[in-house]
């Protein structure tokens, strides 16, 4: 079976990574419970939205991200049962390719280089099982799609929800 598996705030914690890189830009506090149901650049004032897409552009933003809690481990474990494939889009953002390379070497290396596809849009991925917290790359996936919780999708209800790599554990071991 076919397992792909998203990268930014599915195995990356990316949107943690925004708060903090804010929080220090401004010197603010502000935390993730404020932002649940929302994009953190929404919670913001008007004149530093911008400030939050700047973080993709920054050097090393994305190799600096942390991995989300068990991940690593529950992957290794899903590694020996699946055919598994990380799809990250990764072509918005000019380090972001290089970067999202680095970073799995680092805390992924048994997901071999061939099963990373780092793409602009996921509607080419043909398998049995997608792990994503964004909606619209569910949508149209042809297998089992799996909505994995983000503060951004907390409202979103539409798709089978797996809250953390517990649940991910429990459900596809």
């Amino acid at each position: 079976m076919i397992l792909f598996v998203d990268m930014d705030e599915v195995m990356a914690d990316t949107y943690t990574a925004h708060i903090e890189y804010y929080n220090r830009e401004f010197g603010e506090n502000l935390t993730k419970e404020e932002c649940m149901g929302h994009e953190v650049w929404q919670k913001v004032p008007k004149d530093r939205k911008d400030s939050i897409w700047q973080h993709y552009y920054a050097e090393g933003f994305f190799r600096g991200l942390k991995p989300m809690r068990n991940s690593i481990e529950v992957l290794k474990e899903l590694n020996d049962k699946y055919a598994i494939y990380v799809a990250s889009a990764a072509m918005q953002f000019p380090n972001s390719l290089l970067e999202k390379h680095q970073w799995l070497d680092e805390y992924f290396p048994f997901i071999h280089w061939k099963n990373r596809i780092l793409c602009g849009d996921k509607q080419i991925l043909r398998g049995d099982i997608l792990i994503d917290d964004r909606s619209h790359n569910l949508e149209n996936f042809v297998g089992r799609p799996l909505l994995f919780t983000s503060p951004h999708n907390i409202n979103t209800n539409h798709f089978e929800r797996v809250n953390n790599w517990e649940e991910i554990a429990k459900e596809l071991l």
